[in-house]
């Protein structure tokens, strides 16, 4: 699906090299999980594969390199989810509402039941759809950020610490709320960055360290000793 050759980043202003030349090949049904030290380039890597920096190198997407005039389209089909979402006033519903007033997002069509259907994976009832955006907590704020992002259809997701500082149940929703995604939509994958080794476990099945902003591939972390 994805591929990434000579990926590279540096800081637009002092040139230091925040992510070092890598290649990546992220194929259908591929859960790839991404693992490393705070600072070592986890949240850059992504972003390159988001096409929301200017990385050198070449991505491919299902074999064609991305042009300039596709990369709404890409970013479409490949949706980064970041840490922190930004919701809009108003009610939950509306939030989800707002990408399909959008052009790129003309041919599709919001569809209450699907948000339902996620929703109820998270335990969340209808009555959440009329719940104050700015009256939820910060994992509920997650909740409605990742829904609104299922909804659009992707076939690839790129998750930056979707869960962190969530409390435990919440964590387990968001997962829970994923894997219903990759279950239910053909031909997908995603990269997963996470700190939290044992929900690498959990949610992977390939794995890779990135460490002064060197990646390489690696087996499942293991579990802490004893």
């Amino acid at each position: 699906m994805l591929e990434a050759i000579g990926l590279s980043r540096s800081d637009d202003l002092s040139k230091a090299v925040l992510l070092h030349p890598c290649d990546l090949t992220i194929a259908p049904a591929d859960r790839l999980v991404i693992t490393g030290p705070s600072g070592a380039g986890k949240s850059v890597l992504m972003r390159a594969l988001a096409l929301l920096d200017r990385p050198s190198g070449e991505l491919r997407w299902h074999g064609k390199p991305v042009a300039r005039s596709h990369v709404p389209a890409y970013r479409s089909a490949v949706a980064y989810v970041r840490q922190r979402p930004a919701l809009f006033d108003g009610k939950v519903e509306d939030n989800l509402r707002v990408p399909f007033g959008l052009h790129i997002h003309r041919h599709r069509t919001y569809d209450r039941a699907a948000a339902l259907d996620y929703l109820s994976t998270a335990g969340r009832q209808s009555a959440f759809l009329e719940q104050r955006a700015d009256d939820l907590s910060g994992g509920e704020q997650q909740l409605v950020a990742l829904v609104r992002t299922l909804l659009l259809a992707p076939t690839m997701l790129l998750l930056d610490e979707p869960t962190a500082s969530l409390d435990p149940q919440t964590v387990l929703a968001v997962e829970a709320m994923i894997d219903h995604w990759a279950r239910h939509t053909p031909h997908t994958a995603l990269a997963w960055v996470t700190h939290d080794l044992a929900q690498a476990r959990r949610v992977g099945n390939r794995f890779a360290t990135l460490r002064a902003g060197v990646l390489s591939l690696s087996g499942p972390p293991e579990s802490p000793a004893s």
